[in-house]
């Protein structure tokens, strides 16, 4: 470029006023072979725990995510492991035993239930409970009725600790809610066995 041109050039320039150079822009040093991006992310380090809270809770639960057989609204529902006394279970039917914990359902969704129900088993055979009730309502009306009752009727059986369990009385919710017999913890176990030696003791 001559100066007749060089000139010219500024000139133009000048016409349009104050320009400012672009910023300069800071560039991602490009990855070494075999390196990886870091893990620092905050985000991404959540989003991590996260999903390994969610698998390693879903490993831990044994209760099925999978379709369960529809109950109706106004049938009672019940089951009795073997071994099980018959005087025992009608006792439970007819709502003769002190209930000690109390599961309220409603307002859960699906999967909010299925840890519920898993973790309050757990609770209460820890805490010694024989008896305790279950509050799912009937879902009467509803698109897809007695939702929950049905979801707790095929988990309760997949728990060990569940010996027994039926539709409660009126004075307790019906059937919306359900009775349920537990099996008594290792430790309270062990205590009846040691009274019962000392009992049968000369």
């Amino acid at each position: 470029m001559d100066k007749s041109e060089l000139d010219e050039f500024h000139g133009a320039m000048g016409a349009l006023g104050d320009v400012q150079p672009l910023a300069t822009r800071h560039k991602q040093a490009p990855l070494h072979a075999g390196q990886k991006k870091s893990a620092g992310d905050p985000l991404n380090q959540r989003a991590r725990r996260e999903a390994a809270t969610a698998q390693t809770a879903r490993e831990l639960n044994p209760l099925g995510e999978e379709f369960v057989d529809p109950v109706d609204p106004w049938d009672p529902i019940e089951f009795k492991r073997d071994g099980v006394q018959n005087g025992v279970y009608r006792n439970l039917r007819l709502g003769k035993y002190t209930v000690d914990a109390r599961l309220d359902l409603h307002h859960h969704t699906i999967e909010m239930a299925r840890r519920a129900i898993y973790q309050f088993v757990r609770d209460c055979v820890e805490a010694d409970v024989r008896c305790a009730l279950v509050t799912h309502g009937k879902g009467e009306g509803r698109k897809q009725p007695a939702l929950l009752k049905s979801c707790v009727n095929a988990w309760l059986p997949q728990l060990p600790e569940v010996l027994a369990f039926h539709s409660a009385q009126k004075q307790h919710g019906g059937l919306g809610a359900t009775y349920v017999l537990l099996r008594k913890s290792e430790r309270k176990r062990l205590q009846n066995l040691e009274q019962h030696q000392r009992r049968t003791r000369p």
